[in-house]
């Protein structure tokens, strides 16, 4: 049995500790190499749903991918909190998560505040001017 054998096995039967061994092995963040490049996104999406909520919070620091898989994560559980404060802390993709999530949940006065808010408070009042006019 191959490793990709075994670590799809494992990922079927929940067994997160060995598929996420397996896959990181053989994963590479944006190699030209597109399996490692794609073992790396399968190896963020093993971390989630092996809810390793802290090691993807420790890997968005530095790696884009993380950080959206993480995002998807807190936003299926339904973990706003955090994702507010990842907006906040200038996370633009966590921003745009929650605004999803606002606006699917029919609060989308409350997402328009957010956007102001945030936008206003980390990338200044400029870039809410859709036109380009101030």
């Amino acid at each position: 049995m191959t490793w990709f054998e075994q670590a799809r096995a494992a990922e079927q039967s929940g067994d997160w500790d060995t598929a996420i061994a397996l896959v990181s092995t053989h994963a590479e963040c944006y190699s030209t190499d597109h399996y490692a490049h794609s073992n790396h996104l399968w190896h963020m999406a093993l971390l989630a749903h092996a809810e390793r909520l802290t090691e993807l919070t420790d890997l968005a620091c530095t790696d884009v991918h993380a950080r959206r898989r993480l995002n998807r994560a807190l936003r299926d559980r339904g973990m706003e909190a955090m994702l507010h404060e990842r907006a906040e802390d200038d996370d633009r993709d966590a921003l745009y998560t929650l605004i999803r999530l606002l606006c699917e949940t029919d609060r989308t006065e409350q997402a328009g505040e957010m956007v102001t808010r945030t936008c206003c408070q980390n990338w200044g009042s400029d870039s809410l001017s859709v036109t380009g006019a101030h």
